[in-house]
């Protein structure tokens, strides 16, 4: 391994400058690019040893060949689904990234959704806000006694457990590893979970594995109507589907920090011009909460991301 003050890393996106400082007190050697086109980087990219990127574009063959002497790479967010993973290990280059650092966020994001939506909390807002003081219809539901379902119970699964902990709720999890429940959530089957929940919250990768794994055979699955949380990714659900369940009340509310059709740098939706009709709809829903991709975007969790990669990229050299 070259010793830490031989180390060239390139970084392409802007990150909390705590990133930047310690790396260059620890002895690498730093050099940034945020504006340079991808073909453009990739004439340069045998220079360095390492780069740091958040999702500005997609790290694919052609890139991974052209860095000849690339070490790792390190991502400040919690995926990896910008990459080329298995050909970039195929090359011997370490992948690093910062679940760690966005988990809280994430967590208390998702709770703040799910209590939003069960209490119509924006709804109410909206119409008070117009001059309509409505009470009986805008009822909520209490989470006590409900069963709560996490599919992806890594860290982001773990933390909204955690912070589940002071509702009296049931919490049912579903992994495609073994034995990772623990005191706060149950390892169960999909079919239990399928059969028990009345929220469902989402916190997966996407890969093409999961690529649109909730669409309408899967929804149809679950025994009961339940709400539904996605702070994971825009294609693991497919949006006409979602919609269609919304309308027949098989979902009672939808709480999405992720959309379909969000560009891979997650900066910009897909949308250009006319809008999808599944989107309009989830747009016009009173049942429907949407935020921009900002449930890991805390002030608090900028700087942990920074600090967790930093602390990966020091550890991989030491």
């Amino acid at each position: 391994m070259n010793k830490i003050n031989s180390i060239k890393i390139l970084h392409i996106d802007s990150n909390h400058p705590l990133l930047r400082n310690q790396l260059q007190e620890a002895g690498f050697t730093n050099e940034e690019d945020f504006t340079s086109t991808k073909e453009e980087i990739e004439a340069k990219i045998q220079n360095y040893h390492g780069i740091v990127i958040r999702s500005r574009f997609k790290i694919d063959k052609t890139f991974l060949d052209k860095a000849t002497n690339l070490q790792f790479i390190a991502r400040v967010g919690a995926g990896l689904e910008s990459i080329d993973c298995d050909y970039a290990a195929s090359k011997g280059i370490h992948l690093i990234a910062a679940p760690e650092g966005n988990r809280n966020a994430v967590g208390e994001h998702a709770i703040g959704m799910l209590l939003s939506l069960m209490n119509k909390l924006n709804r109410a807002d909206k119409l008070v806000r117009e001059g309509k003081w409505i009470r009986e219809g805008n009822r909520g539901f209490e989470l006590e006694h409900k069963t709560i379902g996490i599919i992806g119970y890594g860290n982001m699964g773990k933390s909204f457990a955690k912070k589940l902990r002071g509702f009296d709720v049931n919490v049912l999890c579903f992994d495609i590893l073994e034995n990772v429940g623990d005191k706060n959530a149950i390892q169960v089957s999909l079919q239990e979970l399928q059969e028990k929940s009345d929220v469902l919250s989402l916190h997966i990768p996407w890969t093409p594995a999961t690529d649109k794994i909730v669409n309408s055979n899967f929804i149809n699955s679950f025994a009961k109507p339940f709400w539904f949380i996605n702070t994971s990714r825009g294609n693991n659900v497919l949006t006409d589907d979602l919609v269609e369940a919304l309308k027949s009340g098989k979902i009672l509310g939808a709480g999405l920090d992720v959309l379909e059709y969000e560009k891979l740098s997650f900066e910009n939706l897909f949308i250009d011009s006319e809008k999808p009709v599944a989107f309009q709809y989830l747009l016009d829903s009173e049942n429907v909460l949407l935020t921009p991709h900002i449930a890991g975007w805390t002030f608090e969790s900028h700087e942990k991301l920074a600090q967790t990669i930093v602390d990966k990229i020091v550890l991989f050299y030491s």
